[in-house]
């Protein structure tokens, strides 16, 4: 799955460049460039899925870098994140298009992997789904994408359906509508605590049926709400004491 994502990572400080890599290359094919002129080059010659840059650069900045390769059409569908301050993330309302995420500078290396991992799962799911076969069912494994991030892609990408899990005999479906979770079964287990019981898994497989509905509802926790409450859980159980993560970069 990391490989299936191709991200260009544009920014002239060689120290968030170096630690922004180290970090996404686990989680997608990175191609990085120093300035804005060589990012447009790449792009050019290897459109890129989504493009991570810092607005502020010497010469061309990343707004015009981003509406050079908009006006591109092997270009122009490019998911974009803005590495920006506060002052220049005003500027959002002026472009033509909307950007994917904004990543308010300084930040912290871990809470910003956070919502550019959402953004990569999210598009990783809609390369899968394009390659899906007849019968129109997603298929994969647990290895390829985990569970917390295939429920936040679903509720990203505003999905609907039904999400199946299975390890072993063990077996959780949960159903979504708008990228809301609405009903959870685990065994005899339902709602929430059938989702919490799964985050975990790191085996198994998992198959997406968007034409499936169910009529319904065990959850009313926002989607999101139920993904903050499941990062807590997982934190607490995965805690080592901080991390390279931590650091703020862009100050």
């Amino acid at each position: 799955m990391a490989q299936n994502v191709k991200v260009l990572l544009v920014d002239d400080n060689p120290m968030i460049l170096g630690m922004l890599r180290q970090a996404l290359t686990q989680h997608s094919h990175v191609t990085t460039a120093t300035d804005a002129p060589d990012a447009l080059l790449k792009a050019v010659d290897d459109p890129p899925d989504i493009l991570i840059t810092d607005y502020r650069m010497n010469g061309m900045d990343g707004r015009q870098l981003v509406e050079k390769l908009r006006a591109r059409p092997a270009t122009m569908n490019v998911a974009v994140i803005l590495l920006a301050t506060k002052a220049d993330i005003a500027e959002r309302l002026n472009m033509e298009r909307p950007i994917e995420e904004f990543i308010e500078k300084p930040f912290y290396l871990r809470e910003a992997m956070l919502r550019i991992k959402r953004v990569i799962d999210k598009i990783a799911l809609e390369k899968m789904a394009r390659s899906a076969p007849a019968d129109g069912a997603l298929r994969g494994s647990l290895s390829q994408m985990n569970v917390l991030d295939l429920m936040q892609s679903l509720e990203m990408g505003r999905k609907s359906g039904l999400l199946t899990l299975t390890n072993g005999t063990d077996k959780c479906e949960v159903y979504f509508l708008d990228g809301q979770i609405h009903h959870g079964t685990y065994g005899t287990t339902l709602g929430e605590e059938a989702v919490y019981k799964v985050l975990a898994w790191e085996k198994g497989n998992f198959q997406i049926d968007f034409d499936k509905r169910s009529s319904e509802q065990t959850i009313n926790r926002s989607t999101q709400g139920l993904m903050m409450e499941g990062l807590r859980i997982l934190d607490e159980s995965r805690r080592d004491g901080g991390a390279p993560e931590d650091v703020l970069l862009g100050n």
